[in-house]
């Protein structure tokens, strides 16, 4: 058995509602190719290359490093407490090539839909995702719409080798991702000083869930679940942010409250990101903010969440 030392609360948790990972055929392997043919050839010339490679194994993917790691905290385990399921635009068609190379990999993802071009926004509730990463920005928005955690990856970088095989690390953006935007706009309508009055003011007031409140909920249960004996976890979670003190107050007190710890909080103020995040070498980085995420990919896999903000404006609440 590997776990060691979660609660029991936490494993009851998630082997009745396993961490649910939804995930596209684009975004866990590498179709770039193929999905050039779709844009500039059509949907028949796309159908016939892929029928043409079935046989062929997908390279990786922006999102399969996570995908991996995650899934292999299954092993030893009578019942799973994570689970993948594969949802694509593609055609079934499609669906012999994609789990032929999840299962080449050695990747236990065994269901998924295909929709032939069709949304999955309605697929992302009907199979109770709790993340979902994808390239398309419609099923993405939806699906934040809909209450659900939710990315779209950009392109993947060139991957490092990792040392820490047993590990998988995530980092998530503080404010309008973990966090509500309602401090962020603040910022953007007040400015600095009434944000930085506002944030100590209410610095023992929790903040509000943003879209993926939920998911590190589920997130933290699953680190607590693979705690050892010197209190330190498989499942490592940073938070990387662009606020700065005094502003931290109030997130440290936040997840606190919410009983949710980080192993490593950053607050970068007007620093870059990308360096923190490769330092702490993150296998996924979640920002609502495009700059930040795509510096990020640069140097790891990065999501970018549908946030408030104008791209060309961005929020960086810092001194």
């Amino acid at each position: 058995m590997a776990i060691e030392r979660g609660t029991i609360q936490a494993q009851e948790l998630l082997q009745a509602a396993p961490l649910r990972i939804g995930i596209s055929t684009r975004a866990l392997f590498n179709l770039e190719e193929e999905h050039q043919v779709f844009v500039q050839q059509g949907v028949h010339a796309y159908a016939r290359m892929q029928l043409e490679r079935e046989d062929q194994i997908i390279k990786q993917g922006a999102g399969f490093q996570v995908v991996d790691r995650l899934l292999k905290l299954n092993r030893n385990l009578s019942v799973p407490v994570v689970d993948v399921v594969l949802l694509s635009q593609n055609s079934p068609d499609l669906s012999l090539r994609a789990f032929r190379s999840a299962d080449h990999y050695g990747l236990s993802i065994k269901t998924g839909s295909f929709t032939s071009g069709r949304s999955l926004a309605p697929y992302v509730e009907a199979w109770g995702i709790d993340l979902f990463l994808s390239n398309a920005d419609a099923d993405v928005a939806a699906a934040i719409a809909a209450g659900t955690a939710a990315a779209r990856l950009h392109a993947p970088p060139v991957f490092e080798e990792d040392t820490q095989i047993d590990e998988v690390r995530i980092a998530l953006d503080g404010d309008a991702v973990v966090f509500s935007p309602e401090s962020d706009e603040i910022y953007a309508s007040h400015g600095l000083t009434e944000f930085l009055k506002h944030e100590t003011e209410n610095a023992k007031n929790p903040m509000k869930r943003g879209p993926f409140g939920n998911f590190l909920h589920k997130l933290s249960a699953l680190r607590e679940l693979y705690l050892d004996d010197k209190n330190v976890s498989k499942v490592r979670i940073a938070l990387v942010t662009a606020r700065n003190a005094p502003a931290h107050e109030r997130v440290v007190r936040t997840l606190r409250a919410w009983g949710t710890p980080a192993d490593e909080a950053h607050f970068v103020g007007r620093s870059k990101k990308a360096p923190i995040l490769r330092a702490f070498g993150a296998h996924i980085f979640f920002d609502d903010q495009e700059n930040h995420v795509l510096g990020a990919s640069q140097l790891v896999p990065a999501g970018q969440v549908p946030g408030p903000h104008d791209p060309k404006k961005p929020i960086i609440p810092a001194a």
